[in-house]
């Protein structure tokens, strides 16, 4: 009787990581090379990446979205912070409005994407991750001040499942 319910045990984590390898975010803009295209940069008109995702699980009440660079461990820029995305949505059109809510990025602290705009020579990596969450985001500071690391807190407890997809850009200087 044991050995079934430590097996049953183990079948359900299992079921859980695949789930969570079954989450998966993309989008037909970025090639194999994962090079951002210069319309979705300070560089270009500063527009928001197509995004498709799939897999995320059944009792997902919403999704957040996180742009960030990690120039160093201390020295983190995001620039796109949007939540309670509805359950019902699956993708992000380019130049998406009326979807969610944006939180402030910090590029210009406002509440809109900011263009990646990277200083310095050579490729700079760029994540986006989007969390399955199993409720809607509440808010405990005004929206103006709805920053990357508030939204990682409001989140935390209510995170099903993330994915990620990393995305590269270098500027002509």
């Amino acid at each position: 009787m044991v050995f079934l319910i430590s097996f049953a045990a183990c079948r359900k984590e299992s079921d859980d990581e695949q789930e969570s390898i079954g989450f998966v975010l993309s989008s037909p803009e970025i090639g194999q090379d994962s090079l951002l295209p210069v319309d979705y940069t300070c560089d270009g008109s500063s527009s928001t990446l197509l995004l498709v995702w799939q897999g995320f699980s059944e009792v997902t009440q919403s999704f957040a979205l996180i742009m960030h660079h990690e120039a160093s461990p201390t020295d983190i820029h995001w620039y796109w912070v949007m939540y309670n995305i509805p359950a019902d949505v699956q993708s992000l059109v380019k130049n998406v409005t009326g979807v969610g809510t944006l939180g402030i990025n910090s590029v210009n602290e406002n509440a809109e994407y900011a263009g990646p705009c990277s200083q310095g020579p050579g490729l700079k990596r760029y994540t986006l991750t989007l969390y399955a969450l199993s409720q809607q985001v509440s808010l405990t500071v005004p929206n103006s001040e709805f920053t990357r690391d508030v939204l990682l807190e409001a989140i935390k407890d209510i995170t099903l499942a993330s994915t990620t997809l990393t995305v590269v850009y270098s500027r002509d200087i």
